[in-house]
C-alpha cells in the first residue's frame, strides 16, 4: 500500500518519515531544510529474500552512522536507480553525484551520507535489497568498483534499470503470491550488475551464468538472418565483454562462430527442401540466412554436409535436424 505525507500533519511529517524508513528500509539520521514544506511518499514490494521500495521524497539528508548500523543491519546491498533528482552519496572520503537515469549501489553494513535534491517535484529513487549473502562478490571490492554513477541505458544496467521499473509501476497489482516468484530475477539481475561493475563476469554462480548462455544462443537464434552478426555485436547487445562471451561458449563444442555457422546451415537445409520456395534460387536462400555471397556458402554448406546445396535440393533430402 502507498504510504504518502499528505495524510499526515505537516508538523509530524519528518517523524512520521523516519518511523516509515526505519521500519522498512534501514534505520537513519534524518534531516531536511523544510520541514513544513516536506512532502514524501513511499511504496514496497517484497520478493522473497529481496525486496524493493519505490520512494519519493523533497530535499533531505540522511545519515547512516556506525550506532545505527550496530542498533539494526539487515546486511543488504542497495541497488539504487534515480528516477528524478539528484542524488549525493559520500562514503569511505568518496562522493558520488547520480541524477535521473543513473545507478548506484551501496551497502546498508556501511556509513554513508545520502543527500537528495529535488527541483519543482519531488525526487524519486527505486532500492532493490538484496541480501549481502546472495552477491558473490568481495565486499571491498564492490564498494570499490561502485564508487561512482553508472547509466542506465546499456548492458546489465539497462536490464536491472527496467526489471525495477516494471516492478515499480506494477506494484499496486502484484500480490506476494506472485512477486515472491521474482526473487531469482531480481538476485541474478543484481548480480549481473555487480559482476559487469568489477569486470568479472566469469565468477557468476553458474546458473545464472547458464541462464545469460541461453540468453545469447536465443538472441542468436532471432537474429541469424542478419549478415552482420559477430561475437562483436552479441556481445554488446548484452552488455558482456568479447572474452566472457567466448567463455559462455567454452566447454559446449562449439565457438561462437560455429555456433553461428551452424544454425544458419540447418535453417538453410530446411529452406531449400521446401516445396513453398522452390523458385528460391540457392544463393538467395543462403542470403536469407546471413551468407553474403554464393560462393562462401557452397563452401560452408559442402564442408559441413559433404555435398553443394544445389544437390542437396535435388536429391530431396534426407532433411538435416532444424533444431535451434
Amino acid at each position: 500500500m502507498r504510504l504518502r505525507s499528505s495524510d499526515v500533519p505537516p508538523a509530524d511529517r519528518v517523524d512520521w518519515w523516519r518511523e516509515i524508513t526505519s521500519r522498512d528500509l534501514v534505520p537513519t539520521a534524518i534531516t531536511v531544510g523544510d520541514a513544513g514544506g516536506f512532502q514524501a511518499a513511499a511504496d514496497h514490494l517484497q520478493l522473497g529474500a529481496a525486496g524493493m521500495s519505490a520512494l519519493e521524497f523533497t530535499s533531505l539528508r540522511s545519515d547512516r552512522t556506525r550506532r545505527l548500523i550496530r542498533s539494526s543491519d539487515p546486511e543488504w546491498w542497495e541497488f539504487g536507480f534515480v528516477r528524478a533528482g539528484t542524488m549525493l552519496l559520500e562514503r569511505d572520503r568518496t562522493r558520488t553525484v547520480a541524477g535521473a537515469g543513473d545507478m548506484l549501489l551501496f551497502g546498508t553494513s556501511h556509513p554513508y551520507e545520502a543527500h537528495a535534491f529535488a527541483d519543482a517535484e519531488p525526487a524519486r529513487l527505486l532500492l532493490l535489497h538484496i541480501p549481502r549473502s546472495c552477491v558473490p562478490f568481495p565486499e571491498r571490492r564492490l564498494l570499490g568498483s561502485a564508487s561512482r554513477p553508472f547509466p542506465s541505458q546499456s548492458g546489465p544496467g539497462a536490464l536491472l534499470a527496467r526489471f525495477m521499473a516494471g516492478c515499480a509501476e506494477q506494484m499496486a497489482s502484484l500480490d506476494a503470491s506472485v512477486a515472491r516468484h521474482l526473487e531469482p530475477a531480481a538476485i541474478g539481475l543484481a548480480t549481473a550488475f555487480a559482476a559487469s561493475l568489477m569486470g568479472e563476469e566469469d565468477r557468476m554462480p553458474p546458473t545464472r551464468q547458464e541462464a545469460l548462455a541461453l540468453q545469447v544462443r536465443t538472441f542468436v537464434l532471432d537474429h541469424l538472418h542478419e549478415p552482420g552478426l559477430s561475437p562483436a555485436v552479441i556481445a554488446a547487445a548484452h552488455g558482456i565483454s568479447v572474452r566472457y562471451l567466448h567463455h559462455l561458449f567454452h566447454g559446449s563444442g562449439e565457438s561462437v562462430g560455429e555456433f553461428i555457422r551452424s544454425r544458419r546451415l540447418r535453417k538453410c537445409c530446411a529452406d531449400l527442401l521446401d516445396p513453398a520456395l522452390k523458385n528460391v534460387t540457392v544463393s538467395e536462400v543462403g542470403a536469407r540466412w546471413g551468407f553474403q555471397d554464393g560462393s562462401s556458402f557452397n563452401r560452408a554448406f559442402k564442408a559441413r554436409y559433404g555435398i553443394p546445396p544445389g544437390e542437396h535440393r535435388r536429391l530431396g533430402g534426407p532433411r538435416p535436424h532444424n533444431g535451434g
